[in-house]
């Protein structure tokens, strides 16, 4: 499962989703360990577990939980019933849904827009990000003030005060 999940949560660049088919079941861990996703608004969504007397394992259900409402988690859950990209990026599951004509410029576009990031910052805010979901805000406050300095100290471009001079 390290693949699946904690090397795509954790990897230090960016990491992009494109969806353009079929996303069932065990494509789910993946799919949200991914830190932005586009899909095709023809894309086919589901969870059909339930089908097959199983629950959702391997981490599938923690990976819905995380980027799914509640109300809409369960329902998919539940009933197996499929979603296209459209519902999906309504659900928030995926950031947006395009026509598949369009996927692949639009996922490129938006990696080159990550590119023009500074890519020592931009690792740290993808770290922070998922280790501070899981503190409260007082430790959360001080991890933040403390990978903010690490970052700003280590970042070869000198990003900050570029930044702040500008």
């Amino acid at each position: 499962m390290t693949w699946q999940w904690r090397r795509l949560m954790f990897f230090p660049k960016p990491t992009i989703a494109m969806v353009n088919g079929w996303c069932f079941g065990g494509a789910f861990t993946p799919l949200v360990s991914c830190d932005l996703t586009i899909a095709a608004e023809e894309a086919t969504f589901g969870l059909s577990e339930i089908n097959w007397g199983i629950i959702p394992a391997g981490n599938v259900m923690r990976a819905v939980i995380e980027k799914m409402p509640p109300s809409d988690a369960l329902y998919y859950l539940m009933t197996a019933d499929t979603f296209d990209g459209r519902q999906a990026a309504a659900v928030r599951l995926v950031n947006q849904a395009v026509p598949r004509a369009q996927l692949r410029e639009h996922t490129e576009q938006l990696a080159r827009k990550l590119l023009e990031k500074n890519p020592h910052v931009l690792a740290a805010v993808k770290l922070a990000y998922r280790r501070v979901k899981e503190m409260s805000w007082d430790v959360s406050e001080d991890y933040l003030y403390a990978k903010a300095e690490e970052a700003y100290s280590t970042d070869p471009e000198q990003g900050r005060g570029k930044g702040m001079s500008q």
